[in-house]
Order: structure tokens, then C-alpha cells, then sequence
């Protein structure tokens, strides 16, 4: 089990997390995005629409649709995974133990809430099976720290 820690520090979370859906939905996964917030899961729906103009990422929210068809469900909690995706993205900044069900999982999170992702990346420490990586922004791209 992976986790990859994204602190978002000079792009926003809408520029960050469709480059992260494309990777996972063009290596033949699905994606499980989770936040607990709900105006920031209607954004993030339409985000996934209309990020680049000329493509989008097929998704729905949970509840909205055939949720084991969608390659990318956005849902409020981890437990939700209708799509049977074995990774999730994790983007309102609160870790969940939950994520820990997947096989990988993003953690994004911004200066306000920097301090709850270093106590879940110390909790998350010397677990056996469990691989913690730290990405930092760069005016060049991310870039793996820790």
C-alpha cells in the first residue's frame, strides 16, 4: 500500500487533481475521490468536465448515476468505493484511515491543513506494507521530498 502525500503550495487542487485522475484512469484503474465537504464535491464534478478544453474525465458523485460504472466517483467518505476502485484521492486535506483499504492513496493538502497531514504522516509511520512518499511543488513540476 502506497501513500502519496501532495502538499499543494503553488497550483490549486483543480490543477493538481485531474493530472493525478488522467495518470490513474490511463494506467486502466478507477479512482475514488473523497471529500467531506459538499460544495466541494459539486466543484470538483464540475471541474472534471470542463478542466481542459478540449477532453474531460468521465465521473459522476456517488448517488447520481450507475456508480460501478464510473472510472472516477466523487463521495464524502471512503467507504463509498461503488466503483471498485482500489485507488483514492483524498482532497478536503483530512486524512482517513479508511484509505488505507486501497492499494494507493492521495492525501492533497494546502498550508491550512499542513499540520494535520504531519500527524498523519507520522501515524502512518513503520506500518508494515505501507509506503509514505512526500510530493512538493516546484516551479518545474512535483517532486518527490521524503
Amino acid at each position: 500500500m502506497q501513500v502519496d502525500f501532495y502538499h499543494l503550495t503553488l497550483r490549486p487542487l483543480d490543477r493538481a487533481l485531474p493530472q493525478v485522475a488522467e495518470k490513474v484512469l490511463a494506467g486502466g484503474a478507477r479512482l475514488l475521490v473523497i471529500s467531506g465537504d459538499a460544495d466541494q464535491r459539486a466543484a470538483i464534478d464540475r471541474l472534471l468536465w470542463t478542466y481542459s478544453p478540449d477532453s474531460f474525465l468521465p465521473h459522476a458523485q456517488a448517488g447520481d448515476g450507475d456508480d460501478a460504472r464510473q472510472p472516477v466517483l466523487i463521495a464524502d467518505d471512503a467507504n463509498a468505493a461503488a466503483n471498485a476502485a482500489r485507488m483514492v484521492a483524498i482532497v478536503d486535506g483530512r486524512w482517513r484511515e479508511e484509505a488505507l483499504r486501497f492499494d494507493r492513496a492521495f492525501h492533497f493538502f494546502d498550508d491550512e491543513s499542513v499540520a494535520a497531514a504531519r500527524d498523519a504522516w507520522r501515524a502512518l509511520a513503520n506500518r508494515d506494507g505501507l509506503e509514505r512518499r512526500y510530493w512538493k511543488q516546484t516551479p518545474r513540476g512535483w517532486e518527490q521530498a521524503a
